[in-house]
């Protein structure tokens, strides 16, 4: 026997939890204006409001009409929370959907009568319309809930029962339900004296579980939802910290506290969540990720004072709670040369720190072959270790021309192999004096020895075409400079290192 807890219109009972609405006929729409009816209450339904309708269009069918708006974050915390009180009635329970789950009853203590009184004990502080009821499957069990509080549905009595049900019961498209009331179909009972064979021909392969729905047959598997392992650690009432060295101390407490439970469960953290309570009653959250998963205390500490640094508060602390998240198997991936790849959690204390500071934005730079310089080089936001970059993310490297980077590092490949480190320079204009058709010397500085020309010639299909000569010239003194001529006129492009 499965147990079904059900909470009809479970969206339009948790909206209308701490609120009076006696006497009110209620519409739960997703928002306020312009926006679709999700649920509604008897009465709405019984003066022609319905579920898809606007919000005008109800309230102009149930005139008076009152509107709720849809908390989706809210309503998902109250059905998790009331799925983690049924496990004190068994470990399997199955979270069909928001307000129905079913509780697998095997070899627990007591009859089905039990089982229902029990569920009800559990749930009561939640102030819902909860309802129970016992059947041999989930359909069952669930439709069960429809003939009255308390039902217990015997396997040899599943059809008997569950006959005078109206078809909405099944869950199906109001548009097949209007056509099976054309055919003088309307409740259970009805339907499974069709014959299953021509049923199924007319209305599909999905009629073939409605039908066995309504005999009280149902196929579906019981899936156990996955338990959520939670690993925090807390200290409130132990005095108040408002001194920075104080709260450094009890985090390192926590931590340490964190990571020896993660230790022990296998685990390591992808994300730490701290919470602050104040003397003066603010609370106040800080996520710290990981470049990578890590339970080890130090990189944990080192991560939350990046954070911490710049942060100012109002009053003393006084309560301190550490989550850890997003929690992934142990283990870390390692390259053959490890030696030459930067520690991911090295950057990732770096990154916290220079957010710290103010609005950075961290890039990475990619070398790529290409004519021009500006496009020998791409730039992509910094991701962390496990994540990749987007392609939209990435700056083409010929926007350069529009704003060039003052010192971007660009390696000058030739032929597969990196050679001479060519720094990019803001692009000014030079004086340049010929001998023959070569530079003789640039800003009044002589030239002892140059390479060139290079005719680069980009861009002629689009607005920014670019025609320009490229010389590389050794100036006295040791400088190497990369200079071009465009049109009559010569520029700095960049210089060796």
């Amino acid at each position: 026997m499965l147990l079904c807890v059900h909470v009809p219109a479970f969206r339009l009972a948790v909206a209308r939890r701490g609120i009076d609405s006696s006497g009110d006929v209620i519409i739960l729409a997703d928002k306020a204006d312009r926006g679709r009816v999700l649920e509604v209450d008897d009465r709405a339904h019984t003066l022609g409001a319905r579920r898809g309708q606007t919000v005008l269009q109800a309230c102009a069918a149930a005139g008076g009409a009152r509107v709720l708006v849809h908390d989706a974050p809210y309503a998902h915390t109250v059905w998790e929370d009331m799925l983690d009180d049924l496990d004190a009635l068994s470990p399997l329970v199955d979270d069909t959907a928001e307000g129905t789950a079913y509780v697998e009853m095997r070899g627990c203590d007591g009859t089905a009568a039990d089982w229902i009184a029990r569920a009800h004990a559990v749930l009561t502080r939640f102030d819902l319309p909860v309802r129970a009821a016992a059947g041999p499957n989930k359909f069952a069990a669930r439709a069960a809930t429809y003939v009255r509080d308390g039902c217990i549905c015997a396997p040899e009595e599943a059809a008997q029962l569950l006959a005078p049900l109206q078809l909405e019961v099944l869950d199906v498209e109001p548009a097949i339900v209007e056509r099976l009331h054309l055919l003088g179909i309307a409740t259970l009972g009805e339907l499974a004296r069709l014959p299953h064979g021509p049923f199924v021909r007319r209305f599909g392969a999905r009629a073939m579980r409605w039908h066995d729905c309504a005999r009280g047959i149902d196929p579906a598997p019981f899936r156990p939802r996955p338990y959520a392992l939670q690993i925090e650690a807390a200290a409130f009432g132990e005095g108040s910290a408002a001194q920075e060295e104080q709260v450094y101390f009890a985090l390192r407490v926590l931590a340490e506290r964190i990571c020896s439970d993660l230790s022990r469960a296998g685990k390591a953290a992808a994300l730490l969540r701290t919470t602050f309570e104040c003397e003066n009653g603010d609370l106040r959250e800080l996520d710290a990720g990981f470049a990578q998963a890590t339970a080890d205390p130090r990189v944990v500490l080192d991560i939350l004072r990046a954070k911490l640094e710049g942060l100012i508060f109002d009053a003393p602390v006084t309560g301190l709670r550490l989550q850890a998240l997003r929690l992934e198997e142990c283990g870390t991936f390692t390259t053959l040369f490890s030696g030459t790849q930067p520690d991911p959690q090295t950057l990732a204390i770096a990154l916290e720190r220079l957010q710290a500071v103010g609005d950075i934005q961290t890039h990475q730079a990619h070398v790529r072959p290409a004519h021009l310089l500006e496009s020998r080089f791409t730039l992509s936001h910094f991701v962390c270790h496990g994540e990749r970059a987007c392609p939209e993310q990435r700056f083409p490297g010929n926007a350069s021309r529009r704003e060039p980077l003052s010192s971007a590092p660009l390696a000058h490949v030739i032929e597969g192999r990196a050679s001479t480190q060519l720094r990019m320079l803001p692009v000014r204009e030079v004086a340049v004096r010929l001998r023959g058709n070569a530079p003789a010397s640039v800003d009044a500085r002589p030239v002892v020895n140059c390479a060139g020309p290079w005719r680069v010639d980009d861009g002629w299909f689009d607005s920014g075409h670019i025609a320009r000569d490229e010389y590389d010239v050794l100036l006295e003194g040791g400088m190497l400079w990369r200079v071009y001529k465009q049109g009559e006129k010569w520029f700095l492009r960049g210089a060796y290192d």
